[in-house]
């Protein structure tokens, strides 16, 4: 039998600023080499990859070797769901450059939350999901239900997605800079794989934020 757990082990490994800079960085879901992590977070390769090498024994970080480089990733959800909370209890950091400042404002605006959208247009699409009644009311952290196929659902080409293992068809999560749930789980994947496919939004090469296209924006037009 197991006892609580030991929350101070993934803290440690979350808690220095470079190896938290690192998961940041992949909260997109996707597998970035250990060159630009050790950019991203501002450090020298010797250091990067020590630090990388904790994340992997840790847990919460896989990696996989193409060619010369080796890649990293989240380990799963799970890791994206925890580093995401602590966003949402973390202070914010003081922006300092128009860069900064422009990266912040495409962030709130639309980005990865892993497999799933998050920003201003993931809430707009969740409450239009959830007015028509095809997604149930959304509570964060609490496990949802599609509950019909209104147009909005079918403009989407959303499918009614079954649990696998942990993962639930629908999830809210809730939106750190917009402090109410989005759409998660299998349902929330389909969202942001479509956007990708339809070209409604396209990806950023060095942070996690969408760039909504003409197209994108049409889209949301029609939901209004």
């Amino acid at each position: 039998m197991d006892g609580d757990a030991d929350l101070s082990y993934p803290a440690r490994l979350m808690g220095e600023p470079a190896r938290a800079a690192m998961l940041v960085a992949l909260l997109d879901g996707g597998s970035r080499p250990a060159g630009e992590l050790a950019a991203i977070a501002g450090v020298g390769a010797p250091t990067a990859s020590a630090h990388l090498a904790q994340l992997v024994e840790g847990g919460l970080l896989v990696d996989r070797r193409i060619g010369r480089h080796r890649y990293f990733s989240l380990a799963d959800a799970d890791v994206a769901d925890a580093v995401e909370a602590l966003q949402r209890i973390s202070p914010r950091q003081r922006i300092r450059s128009l860069r900064q400042s422009t990266t912040a404002l495409r962030l709130a605006e639309l980005r990865s939350c892993y497999d799933h959208l998050a920003g201003r247009v993931a809430l707009v699409l969740a409450d239009a999901l959830v007015d028509e009644g095809s997604v149930a009311p959304l509570v964060a952290g609490r496990v949802g239900e599609m509950t019909g196929e209104g147009p909005v659902a079918r403009r989407l080409g959303l499918r009614a997605a079954a649990p696998t293992g942990r993962r639930p068809a629908v999830r809210g999560c809730l939106d750190w800079t917009e402090r109410r749930p989005h759409v998660a789980g299998a349902i929330g994947a389909q969202v942001r794989e479509r956007f990708l496919e339809q070209g409604w939004a396209t990806a950023m090469a060095h942070d996690r934020s969408l760039k909504l296209t003409d197209a994108g924006r049409d889209l949301l037009a029609g939901f209004a």
